[in-house]
């Protein structure tokens, strides 16, 4: 590698997000949930280390803690170790506009968009390995490996490619404070959320029956009662964006990110104006597409 290599790293946006019981093998919950990717992205750039370096760098303003326990840095380690790739020492630098801990998947997007530079950078062609690596690192990463419109199940490794999506619109409103996922599972557990078995296996059935085109009765987060327990900003935020005419109002994942659903997309910019005053400010997005990373707004 003598050039920088650069993905884009898209957010994620649970369309439909129901809770099963925690699984005795690894204590993830069952889900079933459609991810859709967000034209919202984090840049990821992968280049050659400063002579004389010694091992990985690993560059990500903005994100808390050591960089080397970020989950990008996670990534390019297992793909060395995995891969059996010993090429020179590379320098990944994450140029972050996903909000952090905002239950968007921010973190697992830039560990795919790492795994895609690192194999790009070895010379290997391998989605099978890339998605054993990333089950490895968390339930949110087997789907950044290749974004796209996927039925997950399991933990959210298990995953069934779904069409592109009509175009609609959506309104991400970030919160001035950060939830962690962990912590809302565990409120989660304590309020009795999740479904029984019979139940969830239903709820897939419906979903799969329309091929992730979902009708508003559907469009639902299991997690958003302990996300608003733990978050009461969450109620005024999901108020705002329903007066702002939002067809659907949720939590994005364990939140506390809120998010609009618009069926049109001119509805969806008029809403980004009338809420222009909120800090941090509305962003607007749309659906992510096969190569497609800039935001609309």
């Amino acid at each position: 590698m003598s050039a920088a290599l650069r993905e884009d790293a898209p957010a994620k946006l649970n369309l439909c997000l129901f809770l099963g019981p925690a699984r005795a093998t690894d204590g993830r919950h069952e889900l079933v949930t459609v991810f859709q990717p967000l034209t919202l992205a984090d840049r990821v750039s992968l280049e050659p280390a400063p002579l004389g370096a010694g091992a990985d760098e690993v560059d990500c303003p903005g994100v808390p803690g050591p960089p080397a326990e970020n989950l990008a840095a996670r990534a390019l380690s297992a793909f060395r170790a995995r891969a059996g790739w010993d090429g020179p020492a590379v320098r990944l630098h994450v140029a972050k506009r996903i909000p952090v801990a905002a239950g968007m998947a921010g973190g697992s997007a830039d560990a795919g968009a790492a795994l895609r530079l690192a194999a790009r950078a070895a010379g290997v062609d391998d989605d099978a390995l890339l998605g054993e690596i990333a089950a490895g690192l968390g339930a949110d990463v087997p789907a950044q490996v290749r974004p796209g419109r996927y039925l997950a199940t399991g933990a959210g490794e298990a995953l069934r490619p779904l069409p592109d999506p009509p175009e609609y619109g959506v309104l991400v409103l970030p919160a001035a404070v950060p939830l962690a996922t962990a912590d809302v599972y565990r409120q989660a557990d304590l309020m009795g959320l999740g479904r029984d078995p019979a139940e969830l296996r239903e709820r897939m059935r419906e979903v799969e029956a329309r091929g992730g085109d979902l009708p508003d009765e559907l469009v639902l987060n299991d997690l958003e009662p302990a996300a608003r327990a733990l978050c009461p900003a969450i109620d005024e935020a999901l108020a705002a964006m329903r007066e702002a005419g939002a067809d659907r109002a949720l939590v994005c994942g364990s939140g506390p990110t809120v998010v609009g659903l618009f069926r049109r997309v001119d509805a969806a910019r008029g809403a980004a104006v009338a809420l222009a005053g909120r800090r941090p400010r509305p962003l607007l997005v749309a659906p992510w597409r096969a190569r497609v990373g800039e935001a609309v707004a």
